[in-house]
């Protein structure tokens, strides 16, 4: 069972950091935003999925859920390397500094890497050369050389989704890939110098982070998506047809957020198919994320339990079923090749007696969303005075709108209610849920920094079920002044949060 201390910890992505080049990187910002965790007495970390995003660029549609994002790397870093030229970086595009323009970074940003690769073969110093190596002798045959050839042959074809791939190549004739690996060969090696580059950087950052006592919360989603190495590589283990088409897709009946569900068109696993093999193929992905983050997130993992599948083509989420999912002989295999890995379980949503069970049978906290409440009445779970010591609360999520947009928006009777709760009329609704959030039982209390910064709906990070406008949302040069700082510390202090959250 993992053992939480009771601490508090901000929220935000990388791409969220502010920077020069159009989008956050694993550079100084990311650095200085760990020394602002310090100085604010903070000690968790929580980021989104790290993965190289496609469709609508969000960090839940990865073209791997094993690699990581290109867009992340440090290009100084690169230019101090002698891979890339300073001149080169003072030539960059006038990006915004409050959003992220994912099109306009890609098309600059992508050469530059191209560039650093090429650089790399010519100059490199041994250490570097041995360390590529290393990475790409311990990573191949889980999934760096698998990911490497989909995303060479993906950009062969113009990034057409791989189901569009010649047959022969989209159902993986070994003829077919063995001439693609021989033709692509350079290109291959430059996707695995971008996540070697990748890997390099950010475990460099999570060492600086441990070092101050902070820790790093990651998410491992549980699907993944359609056009994926993950997918692409594994046929044999989604509900997919002879010809490589979806049967089923992933998604929630209607809920909090929409009327008629979500539809996520994700594939859905065969899960007998896994448990013949061990579930090895999930054990390598959280084995592998472990090396990465401090503590894991498992998004919808109720899904475990039951998920709701769609039939291929429907078009909302409405007409679908709930299907029995892996439960405890997952979890048991997991835990036995993993003992005592640190999870938090994200059980939000339609929760049964039998999510609760197979949550509690291994002692992994939930979560606790104070924007959710307020809808009901004194025996809402989200409560405080409800609450176990065993939890994650948040004020909010990257799913929800900030705070000051959810006062703004919510029905009268429940700003009512949360007003009555808070024994005051607010003043900074933000704030004052924060404040909650702290005050109470749970173990960890966490805050979005748009609710720490007290900003309005034009910095919601997500609209789930919208499909595009989402994922853009950065800090600017200088929005963390030393006001927040002190606030953050002295509330962190008043309630005995400023202590490690985890003993690993």
């Amino acid at each position: 069972m993992m053992e939480l201390q009771r601490s508090s910890g901000l929220l935000l992505h990388p791409t969220s950091l502010p920077g020069e080049y159009g989008i956050g990187e694993i550079g100084d910002s990311a650095y200085h935003w760990i020394d602002f965790l310090l100085e604010s007495k903070q000690s968790v970390w929580q980021i989104l999925p790290l993965g190289p995003t496609s469709y609508g660029d969000s960090p839940y549609q990865v073209t791997s859920v094993f690699a990581g994002n290109p867009l992340l790397i440090d290009l100084k870093s690169l230019a101090k390397s002698g891979y890339i030229s300073p001149n080169d970086l003072k030539k960059s595009p006038d990006f915004l500094e409050d959003c992220v323009d994912f099109k306009s970074v890609i098309e600059w940003k992508m050469p530059l890497l191209e560039e650093a690769f090429n650089r790399f073969s010519e100059i490199a110093l041994e250490s570097d050369i041995e360390g590529f190596a290393h990475f790409c002798s311990t990573y191949d045959d889980i999934w760096l050389a698998e990911f490497a050839l989909f995303m060479a042959i993906k950009n062969q074809f113009d990034k057409r989704a791989w189901c569009e791939w010649p047959v022969e190549l989209k159902l993986r004739d070994a003829d077919s890939l063995a001439e693609m690996r021989n033709q692509l060969k350079n290109e291959i090696q430059a996707q695995k110098f971008f996540q070697y580059q990748f890997f390099k950087q950010w475990t460099n950052l999570k060492n600086y982070a441990n070092q101050q006592g902070i820790r790093i919360l990651g998410d491992i989603p549980i699907y993944v998506s359609h056009d994926s190495a993950d997918l692409w590589a594994n046929q044999d283990k989604f509900c997919l047809d002879d010809e490589g088409n979806l049967l089923v897709v992933a998604g929630v009946p209607p809920d909090y957020f929409s009327e008629t569900g979500q539809l996520w068109g994700n594939p859905i696993y065969k899960w007998d198919v896994m448990e013949k093999n061990g579930f090895r193929w999930w054990i390598e992905r959280v084995r592998t994320t472990l090396q990465y983050v401090d503590v894991i997130r498992i998004d919808h993992f109720r899904g475990f339990e039951a998920y709701w599948e769609v039939a291929y083509g429907e078009e909302t989420a409405i007409n679908g079923r709930w299907v029995k999912g892996p439960g405890h002989v997952f979890f048991d295999k997991l835990m036995e090749a993993l003992p005592q890995i640190p999870i938090i379980a994200e059980d939000l949503g339609v929760i049964t007696p039998e999510v609760t069970a197979l949550r509690d049978r291994y002692g992994f906290p939930g979560m606790k969303i104070l924007q959710f409440a307020f809808s009901g009445d004194a025996s809402n779970r989200d409560l405080p005075h409800n609450y176990n010591t065993a939890c994650v609360v948040y004020s909010g999520t990257h799913d929800n709108d900030t705070t000051h947009g959810w006062f703004k928006t919510i029905s009268e009777k429940e700003r009512e209610y949360c007003i009555r709760y808070l024994g005051k009329k607010p003043k900074n609704i933000s704030w004052d849920l924060m404040r909650l959030a702290c005050a109470s039982t749970a173990d960890v209390a966490i805050y979005p920094i748009q609710d720490v910064l007290g900003l309005g709906s034009e910095a919601r990070m997500n609209y789930p079920g919208r499909a595009s406008g989402n994922w853009t949302w950065r800090l600017k040069p200088g929005q963390l002044s030393r006001k927040y700082t002190k606030k953050l510390a002295e509330m962190t202090e008043i309630y005995g949060r400023s202590n490690p959250v985890l003993q690993i």
